[in-house]
């Protein structure tokens, strides 16, 4: 028998958050950027490298209401950062929604495993080999970006980049576990092929969220 809790979730009025917070975007095109994240909890695609692993069991996590989430998040800012996890195994759209009605601009970080729901203006399409993307978040894309941990992964962005639309901008990013020994390739291998640019994780230079 379904919850309350239940109901709203699959309804999309709760959401299990993990933590959200004001900081400066740290990586991709927005690098720089003041905005509010909100780290939903939940993920099934399970990459080994990931430095949020905490995120993975949405169960752990708060159930908060979206109404509190948008009330708090809009007091920050109107950029706002849907992160995890994995955002898109949620039903986004009554979230979304309130947050536009409110004049925010709402970016969204993805592995693409899940279709895209919700009204969202930016989308960082960050794919993983354990669970390739969806066809209609390669055509949806505003950046590509693929997080370089060995010298395959250099493969694997090109692959990517044959399925993204031709409009994305396309991101290679040492994963930070190996950025001494990766970052000098692709440092090298930017300047073989202009058509990608370097993201660095920025906010963990700054220690800051």
């Amino acid at each position: 028998m379904m919850t309350g809790n239940d109901i709203n979730l699959e309804m999309g009025l709760s959401l299990p958050i993990m933590e959200h917070f004001y900081t400066i975007q740290g990586e991709g095109r927005y690098t720089g950027t003041a905005a509010y994240f909100i780290r939903i909890g939940g993920c099934d695609v399970g990459c080994h490298w990931c430095d949020v692993k905490e995120s993975w069991n949405a169960n752990i996590h708060p159930i908060k209401k979206i109404d509190d989430i948008v009330k708090t998040a809009i007091s920050f800012s109107k950029t706002i950062v849907l992160t995890g996890g994995e955002p898109l195994m949620w039903n986004l759209v009554p979230l979304t929604q309130k947050l536009k009605e409110s004049g925010c601009n709402i970016h969204i970080e993805t592995s693409g495993a899940y279709s895209i729901n919700g009204q969202i203006d930016w989308i960082c399409l960050s794919p993983k080999k354990t669970s390739l993307p969806k066809e209609d978040v390669y055509a949806s894309a505003h950046e590509l970006k693929v997080i370089v941990y060995n010298q395959h992964d250099f493969k694997f962005a090109e692959e990517q980049a044959l399925k993204i639309n031709k409009n994305a901008l396309l991101y290679l990013q040492p994963e930070w576990s190996n950025r001494e020994k990766m970052t000098p390739k692709i440092i090298d291998y930017v300047m073989k092929n202009p058509q990608w640019h370097i993201s660095l994780q920025t906010h963990k230079y700054l220690n800051i969220p």
